[in-house]
């Protein structure tokens, strides 16, 4: 176990601006002057695009810059100087995560077992559905089970309604466990870099309802996942998390689709802990993964 895993007050600052010279060290300058001790740093450059991306965790113990004021000072003394994009995230605030579902359940049973187990210092104070049918797993997890059914009449109304659910419950992010609807651009907006989906990684060549019957005809060898954040452009935001499971002519279509739905939980839960630890950074359409 790292002594970032056990450290109780910390923060992680994620960074991305033009690349020059002396980044780190502004930076690392700025927290030891304040007696913030860092316990993890990485860093990356992208020379096709001549950017930097670092993250850095520090404990706040003995930090001498109030947390409300960290913005400011940081922006001020370093982050103006070489235009930097910035965030910071406390170990004080427990994430708030939502969760919308439909009718499949392994996504859904695979995230609160590992939330019920301790995997994740995460609150779920909803799940979101546009089905009854998974009323009761909510109702067995004690967790508020909101059924908003979604037609193409009712479409704009029922999102406006997810949307004062969502900030009633001051969620922070969501995640579509297998959640069989699109959202709306004016519904992703409002949450940028901050809805999390999985699919099947069958696209686009195998489209429609029956992608594992269409895969197992033309004998595919492999099937795989893809979590990513969501964007106004259908599966095509930033990608997270991806994975693959070999298969063969001896696999029926109930073996794919069941070790479909194994990739699927491993790329989701892999992708929810790295927003969670805050590993992820968005860039345009690409996500910079720290280690």
């Amino acid at each position: 176990m790292t002594r970032s895993s056990v450290a109780q007050n910390t923060a992680v600052l994620l960074i991305h601006c033009p690349d020059q010279r002396g980044i780190v060290a502004s930076v690392t300058r700025f927290l030891d002057e304040n007696n913030g001790n860092v316990i993890y740093l990485d860093q990356h450059v992208d020379i096709a695009l001549d950017m930097f991306f670092m993250r850095v965790e520090f404990e706040l113990d003995d930090f001498q810059v109030p947390v409300e004021k960290f913005h400011d000072y940081f922006d001020t003394l370093v982050g103006q100087r070489y235009n930097m994009t910035f965030t910071v995230h406390f170990s004080t605030h427990i994430p708030r995560m939502a969760l919308f579902v439909s009718k499949m359940s392994h996504c859904l049973y695979d995230i609160l077992y590992r939330k019920e187990a301790g995997e994740w210092n995460v609150e779920i104070p909803v799940i979101i559905s546009n089905h009854e049918n998974l009323r009761r797993v909510a109702d067995n997890f004690g967790i508020p089970f909101e059924y908003i059914p979604i037609t193409k009449d009712n479409k704009e109304e029922q999102e406006k309604r997810q949307i004062e659910l969502l900030k009633k419950h001051d969620i922070d992010f969501m995640v579509l466990a297998r959640y069989m609807q699109i959202l709306s651009p004016s519904f992703i907006q409002t949450f940028p870099s901050k809805i999390i989906n999985i699919h099947h990684s069958f696209l686009p060549a195998f489209v429609g309802a029956r992608p594992y019957h269409a895969a197992h005809d033309r004998g595919v060898k492999i099937i795989g996942a893809t979590s990513h954040y969501v964007t106004d452009e259908l599966d095509a935001g930033p990608i997270i998390e991806q994975d693959i499971e070999h298969v063969s002519h001896k696999d029926t279509v109930q073996d794919l689709i069941r070790k479909g739905k194994d990739v699927e939980k491993i790329v989701l839960s892999r992708a929810i802990r790295s927003h969670l630890e805050r590993k992820l950074l968005v860039y345009k359409n690409k996500t910079i993964i720290f280690d």
